[in-house]
């Protein structure tokens, strides 16, 4: 079939189906996500195997796998839903004539993941609101959250717990992992523990936040007291460059150490953090939804955003 063909053949139907099957494997599954019948959802495999003049999946039992063509598809499927999605975002924002300002506090670790794509959005969406960020700990920002001097505080939770007056949903979860620079000692060890890392130093939150008392329970579970060689610091930049310039060592989001590591500028080690502050949430004050539609506005970019973390593949 040629590529006019398959243009005009595949419809979003088609795309749902096979997009929904690579993440949820049964076909009963499938149709209780997209709201149809299991027959139909059959019914669309078939079509697109037909139009693509290959298998698209194997059967083992009740469950089926994408075969590499079935694969491919179900990438390009996700794409296509995705950019479908934003443009019906992106016109139901321009048509609602927001304006006006959202302040945002977020964590670092957080920030270079999430708010470009989110501000991105946000501003195409509505170009005449405006956007202030405030980087810093979750135990500094949120009084300011709380005060009302921040509409919406981003970062990455531990021990997740209700809070009077604040609403707060779910964004993504990312492990967090231990980064060393290229030539740190230990950046061609194998069979590396907890135990041969707690000579070096440090770099970590500030020791009143969040964060900080996380990693000083990452490190009780292995049975070890936390670091005392330690440098305090938020700044991304700057942990980059000390990564570089000492033998230290650090935490930092999977995808941005990945990011690293492509371009030889740090290692990744392998040690289990645990889950360590994994999750990343949005809080914002109960009372003020209603009475902001910039930030109502914002959230929704937020969690496009979110969904094509998940949903674009990358690599």
């Amino acid at each position: 079939m040629s590529g006019s063909d398959f243009q005009k053949s595949i419809t979003l139907r088609h795309l749902r189906v096979i997009a929904a099957l690579a993440d949820l494997k049964l076909v009963a599954r499938v149709a209780e996500a997209l709201n149809v019948t299991q027959p139909a959802v059959s019914k669309q495999i078939s079509e697109l195997e037909r139009i693509v003049g290959e298998p698209i999946v194997t059967r083992d039992r009740n469950r089926l796998y994408l075969t590499p063509i079935g694969s491919r598809l179900a990438d390009y499927a996700k794409q296509a839903l995705n950019q479908l999605d934003r443009a019906a975002f992106d016109i139901e924002a321009m048509a609602s004539g927001v304006s006006g300002s959202v302040s945002i506090g977020v964590v670092s670790s957080v920030a270079p993941t999430l708010l470009p794509g989110s501000i991105a959005l946000f501003k195409r969406s509505t170009p005449q609101a405006n956007v202030s960020v405030l980087e810093g700990h979750f135990v500094e920002l949120f009084p300011q959250l709380e005060a009302g001097t921040l509409d919406l505080l981003i970062a990455r939770i531990w021990q997740p717990q209700e809070l009077p007056g604040i609403d707060q949903m779910p964004l993504f979860s990312e492990p967090v992992v231990v980064v060393a620079g290229r030539n740190h000692p230990l950046a061609q060890t194998d069979g590396l523990a907890w135990r041969d890392v707690t000579g070096f130093p440090w770099i970590l939150p500030q020791a009143n936040s969040v964060a900080r008392r996380a990693v000083d329970a990452l490190f009780a579970a292995n049975g070890l007291t936390a670091p005392s060689n330690t440098i305090a610091s938020l700044s991304l930049a700057l942990n980059l460059e000390l990564l570089r310039s000492m033998p230290a060592l650090g935490l930092m989001p999977q995808r941005l150490a990945q990011s690293q590591a492509a371009r030889g500028e740090m290692v990744i080690l392998p040690l289990d953090t645990r889950g360590l502050l994994s999750e990343a949430r949005c809080f914002w004050r109960a009372d003020q939804m209603a009475q902001n539609s910039t930030l109502d506005l914002f959230l929704k970019c937020l969690t496009q955003t979110t969904t094509e973390l998940h949903t674009i593949p990358f690599g």
